[in-house]
């Protein structure tokens, strides 16, 4: 039975092809995106964003009162402490004048310690925020990926690291394919390997354990 990631992306390639992942008009978006998503479903998160209008921007969030950001946000929920955390984030930002190229000059292992060092940002925040954001080839694990490997199986410890360091060793360090690759886990998720999965026309149906012990 194929375990090897080049024969699952391709499986998902050939079925959801290049997603364009994250949705975001910018890579600012993308981290005021990735804090909010923390426990919350993505339409609260779209709520929240289309809140600002046209006008999110990190200066935006650097001046606004803690209240009046936190009413903006509500949609997302834990939005007094997500708050915070977006004034923290902003806070990091601003240390390389908000600039994206200024922040992918710098070493990987760099700007990913200094993101865990932020309130409020763990693994799978930091990870988002240096692929989706900054073009990182860094592999982000959520609850769909861990999901995808416990029904498979693959021979790996089903925790962050172990997860991330099994993808990361297997496959070249390519922020693309590392962005589409997550992108597709994310979406088959949705469509079958829900929690309740729906097997059937799954594109790795034929590769996966628990799918044959329910068929």
């Amino acid at each position: 039975m194929a375990r090897d990631l080049h024969n699952i992306y391709n499986k998902l390639l050939s079925r959801y092809g290049d997603l364009h992942w994250w949705p975001a008009s910018s890579p600012y978006e993308v981290i005021v995106g990735a804090v909010l998503t923390q426990n919350t479903a993505w339409s609260n998160v779209e709520k929240a964003i289309a809140n600002f209008g046209d006008s999110l921007s990190p200066e935006l969030i650097e001046n606004l009162d803690l209240d009046a950001l936190a009413e903006l946000i509500r949609p997302s929920g834990f939005f007094n402490q997500k708050a915070v955390y977006l004034k923290e984030i902003t806070r990091w930002f601003k240390k390389y004048g908000y600039s994206v190229k200024r922040v992918q000059r710098q070493p990987l292992e760099q700007i990913r310690r200094e993101l865990l060092a932020v309130k409020g940002v763990g693994k799978e925040t930091a990870d988002s925020i240096l692929l989706y954001a900054f073009d990182y080839p860094t592999f982000v694990v959520d609850a769909y990926t861990k999901r995808l490997f416990e029904r498979l199986p693959v021979d790996v410890k089903l925790d962050y690291n172990s997860i991330k360091s099994h993808f990361e060793s297997r496959l070249e360090p390519d922020g693309k394919l590392y962005n589409n690759f997550h992108a597709m886990i994310v979406i088959n998720a949705k469509q079958h390997c829900r929690k309740k999965p729906v097997c059937d026309h799954c594109p790795l149906e034929d590769d996966c354990s628990f799918a044959k012990q329910t068929n």
